[in-house]
């Protein structure tokens, strides 16, 4: 099996060369000097290599087990969180307030992309616990907080989120469970939950729930629905561990991926609980962890490609396979590698220019989150609401599409388990389905995002695009190469945009029908976005003659195989989106 190495000279060139971080007008910028953000990619790179990837099998193979109600995590994960633990690595974006760090964002987002990579379903337990950590710590009292994040911060206890019941999933206005208040300000929690992520763990002391749950009396639908803190164990004034709560797990899926996360069945009977923020307005509560989540999922999207894809080119490089068709290259072999062969050269080109671009696009995404949040910047964060569903929905099923071209490269050794590819292809399918199945994600870019406040992000990032394609096109060959294909595809996209505004509200079945093409072409324009920027940030180091210049040169012809042979797959999702939804909704129910 091959080994995963971090890729942390892309990693420091984004941070450095394309979003400039230290020199940003962002608090807490001025701190990420190259030596400081190389020396923690660093270290991060080292607990991912040596500490978790070793366990990424281990995982697979064994799964959690419940015995006596308590999850039973694989062999060595418990150590290995302590190790995360110790290392301060759980909070190494949290509140200083709290026991954090106070890192930006995007310096968490980089390291948790190496922990991704690595070991996807161990570090689930970690990042849903700095889900529900920042929902306490947006909405919480002062008292929730203090009682909470310090131990949320350090792991000692782990969160969840608990949305998804037997009878409903997206549609939470369906949802049962009920809260009935005790008069001393805490509620009584009742229900079922299914598909709760790290629901029950032996690695922490204490599991705090974050459930979604209706109060007696309270309007029906998504209007009537709040949020509340539930903790596995009762929690005592001076932040003590005490009494079990009345919250058990009834079973553990069995399920085709992520073996080594517990995913449960989360029973409530009559468990203590105390509102999180306002009663009926739950849903705003709780998505401050969903979009948080949503681009978390993004992000291992394309962090199981790029393991897959390390795999891929290791075993492309060592694998003797016929004869290269343009001449020998291994005469002293009987074959020459499979790295040889333009197909195998499609696929992993394929694979190396949508991770690079997906990476720069989660980059991008988190310093857009650090500017909105430690600037109050309005702007950034209508542009970052309307990307999340695309970091999302595109990078995951790009991501998926990525690690089935890896196993692919293998050929037969790629469908048996020796040499570990299809646990790539099973960890990655379910991104496409949590935290808002994909289709889901297409629905709210082009039933909500679009026309939020205006219109105003929407048309903000296609000034972005108009200005930056200007702003270098007197490069001839980034504008041939690059800038050009860009400003087509950017074109399409708004084509597509035109389309819906037009037959939208008189039809809405006809925007409806085009939601994940335009999704997909959203995807590619901004991803040759980024590689427009990369091209730029590359060409500058060139011509500078300071760096790795067979680095650049590398970016450079990245860059262009994207613009080459993906970018143009935005011509055919505006050809579906212009065609409209009749053949989509022709046949009656029965005839399919």
């Amino acid at each position: 099996m091959s080994t995963y190495t971090a890729p942390t000279k892309d990693m420091a060139f984004l941070l450095h060369e394309v979003l400039n971080a230290e020199t940003a007008d962002i608090p807490g910028y001025d701190e990420m000097s190259p030596d400081f953000t190389g020396a923690v990619l660093d270290e991060a790179n080292k607990i991912a290599r040596d500490v978790l990837a070793p366990l990424n099998r281990v995982g697979d193979e064994e799964g959690c087990s419940l015995e006596n109600g308590v999850v039973r995590t694989p062999t060595g994960f418990k150590a290995a969180f302590d190790q995360m633990r110790e290392g301060g690595w759980t909070g190494l974006d949290c509140d200083p307030e709290f026991g954090g760090q106070g890192m930006p964002y995007l310096l968490g987002t980089a390291v948790g992309e190496m922990f991704v990579s690595s070991n996807m379903a161990f570090n689930m337990y970690q990042g849903l616990t700095h889900g529900a950590y920042s929902a306490i710590h947006a909405h919480g009292s002062d008292e929730q907080k203090a009682t909470y994040l310090p131990k949320m911060v350090t792991c000692d206890w782990t969160g969840t989120m608990n949305l998804t019941e037997p009878h409903c999933g997206t549609d939470l206005g369906l949802l049962r469970s009920k809260a009935e208040p005790q008069g001393d300000g805490t509620y009584k929690i009742t229900g079922t939950k299914i598909f709760i992520s790290a629901g029950d763990n032996d690695l922490a002391d204490n599991v705090i729930h974050l459930v979604l749950a209706r109060i007696s009396g309270a309007p029906e639908g998504v209007k009537g629905i709040s949020l509340f803190i539930v903790p596995k164990y009762l929690v005592g004034k001076d932040g003590s561990v005490g009494a079990a709560n009345g919250v058990s797990v009834g079973a553990l899926e069995e399920k085709m991926g992520i073996h080594g996360n517990a995913t449960c069945v989360m029973n409530f009977d009559g468990a203590v609980g105390t509102l999180l923020g306002e009663e009926n307005k739950g849903l705003r509560a709780m998505f401050t962890m969903m979009n948080e989540a949503r681009i978390g999922v993004g992000l291992q999207g394309y962090a199981q490609a790029e393991a897959a894809y390390q795999a891929a080119v290791e075993y492309a490089r060592e694998r003797l396979q016929g004869r290269a068709a343009s001449g020998v290259v291994n005469p002293d072999g009987p074959a020459d590698p499979l790295i040889v062969h333009p197909d195998i050269r499609r696929t992993l080109m394929d694979q190396k220019s949508f991770t690079e671009g997906a990476r720069a696009l989660t980059f991008w995404g988190a310093q857009l989150i650090d500017r909105a949040h430690r600037n109050d910047d309005k702007e950034a964060l209508g542009l970052i609401s309307l990307l999340t569903p695309v970091i999302k929905g595109f990078q995951t099923d790009k991501g998926f599409e990525a690690c089935v071209q890896a196993q692919q490269v293998f050929g037969g050794h790629g469908y048996i388990e020796e040499h570990g590819m299809s646990q790539f292809v099973r960890d990655a399918r379910i991104t496409m389905i949590y935290e808002g199945a994909n289709g889901v994600q297409a629905l709210d870019l082009v039933g909500r995002k679009l026309a939020a406040d205006g219109g105003k992000p929407l048309m903000g990032f296609f000034e972005m695009v108009k200005a930056y394609i200007k702003q270098h096109e007197a490069d001839a060959e980034l504008k041939e190469s690059l800038l050009d294909p860009l400003m087509a595809a950017s074109r399409d996209l708004q084509a597509a945009a035109v389309y819906f505004m037009e037959n939208g509200m008189k039809n809405p079945d006809a925007a409806l029908a085009g939601s994940t093409d335009f999704l997909h072409m959203f995807g590619h324009v901004v991803l040759g976005y980024m590689w427009a920027r990369m091209g730029v940030a590359a060409r500058t180091a060139l011509e500078s003659g300071t760096g790795d210049a067979a680095f650049y040169k590398t970016k450079l012809t990245t860059g262009r195989y994207y613009a080459e042979r993906q970018l143009p797959a935005t011509k055919m999702h505006l050809a579906r989106i212009l065609s409209g939804s009749e053949t989509v909704m022709a046949l009656d129910p029965e005839e399919f």
